[in-house]
């Protein structure tokens, strides 16, 4: 009987989702603010809570994190990484100033202490690569001259995860300094190996996975993600972290082979886990934290425009570009959400999760609305204050020779 109700459940939530999608491709928005809507609705406090599947729930979520993150390692190579670190580390450092601090910021205001702070800075700092990725294909921007900026801006995020995620799994847990310490050196010390094996040995890593079977190489290429993601977590490094690094490993047709065979993998486990998220917290928690959220994701849209502008300006794009860049950072989406679900796991401050996912919500619905909307609308005002100021210098230009021939 257990297992019946565990399947009409699972079964209606996987239903309910792939509608879910549906609407929002109609649409043109992303999913992610409807799968985590369906997990409050369904959850602690929700509608009609569920019960027997919540376990394998949680069992997909994890795979869900660990498959979005192999994902964004096969869109790189350790060459690229490398390469990007060293021509826009710039642009990370700026992107991390304006956009962590004010997340920092915000927790140490309302009082959730210094861990908390760490938390919250991340949540506010990483962009969603998942969203900025549809909806530069949805606006037709994929060949533009400021696209490189723009994933440029997402890598360095991206490897920044390898450091910043150990030092969050070990300060939820309660860690001391001298295991913090110990985590962080495993962390860059398994990173660094990895760089170092991939772009040394990669090819015959690759070689190693390689078969023209799809069934057996999605079979390796999984089986090897979720035993290294374990082992990793087994060292007390975040299993997300080892599957990004396996991404990383893998190149060539080996990667593009698993990108086609694991997209749909991705998608469904992913999904699972943005429900898993809403289904811990309770809708009633999300109204106290609602103004601080909007506050916040105001703030933060602001700084993520302007760290696009100033990257792009670095690299000699055209205004028009700038101001396009900086609209396509805004979103925010799976990876704020894994760093919330760290605390939340954790039994942290009880009001981060609510707080995480109302920013959330509100920044991956106005995000594909400033990709949109904020090179047009900056073109306007500056177009606008030229004119007023051509204006301004003829009625000055007038008034001096008006007085010219009075004085004559």
């Amino acid at each position: 009987m257990h297992s019946a109700v565990l399947l009409i459940e699972f079964g209606s939530i996987i239903l309910g989702l792939g509608l879910l999608g549906r609407f929002a491709a109609r649409f043109r928005l992303s999913p992610i603010p409807l799968y985590l809507l369906a997990g409050l609705a369904f959850g602690e406090g929700g509608l009609l809570p569920l019960g027997a599947s919540e376990e394998f729930v949680s069992i997909g979520a994890e795979i869900g994190v660990i498959l979005l993150l192999l994902m964004l390692g096969l869109e790189y190579t350790a060459g690229d990484l490398v390469t990007n670190l060293k021509a826009h580390y710039p642009s990370g450092l700026v992107d991390g100033a304006l956009n962590a601090l004010p997340g920092a910021a915000a927790a140490l205001l309302l009082g959730w202490g210094p861990v908390a702070a760490v938390v919250l800075a991340g949540v506010t700092w990483i962009s969603s690569s998942g969203v900025i990725a549809k909806v530069l294909g949805d606006l037709g921007r994929v060949g533009n001259r400021e696209t490189p900026v723009i994933l440029s801006v997402l890598v360095l995020e991206d490897l920044a995860m390898a450091v910043y995620l150990p030092i969050v799994t070990a300060l939820v847990a309660g860690a001391g300094l001298l295991a913090g310490s110990l985590t962080l050196a495993i962390a860059l010390g398994a990173a660094g190996l990895v760089l170092f094996v991939a772009v040394r040995y990669g090819r015959l890593i690759s070689r190693f996975v390689s078969s023209d079977d799809p069934e057996k190489l999605l079979l390796v290429v999984l089986g090897l993600t979720i035993l290294v993601a374990g082992v990793a977590q087994q060292l007390q490094v975040s299993a997300a972290v080892g599957a990004f690094l396996v991404g990383i490993a893998l190149s060539g047709e080996v990667a593009e082979g698993a990108h086609t065979l694991l997209s749909p993998l991705r998608d469904l486990f992913a999904a699972v886990f943005f429900v898993f998220f809403g289904l811990h917290t309770d809708p009633a928690s999300i109204p106290p934290v609602l103004l601080p959220a909007l506050a916040l994701a105001l703030v933060t849209a602001a700084t993520k425009i302007a760290t696009g502008y100033w990257a792009a300006r670095r690299a000699g794009i055209s205004p028009k570009g700038r101001w396009r860049t900086g609209g396509a950072l805004v979103a925010r989406g799976e990876f704020s959400i894994v760093i919330a679900g760290l605390a939340v796991s954790a039994g942290m401050e009880p009001s981060l999760g609510p707080l995480a996912t109302a920013y959330v919500l509100i920044l991956v619905i106005l995000g594909p609305l400033t990709a949109r909307y904020t090179e047009p609308v900056a073109t306007r005002l500056t177009a606008r204050r030229a004119n007023a100021s051509t204006a301004a210098g003829s009625t000055s230009q007038v008034a001096e020779a008006s007085v010219g021939r009075d004085g004559a």
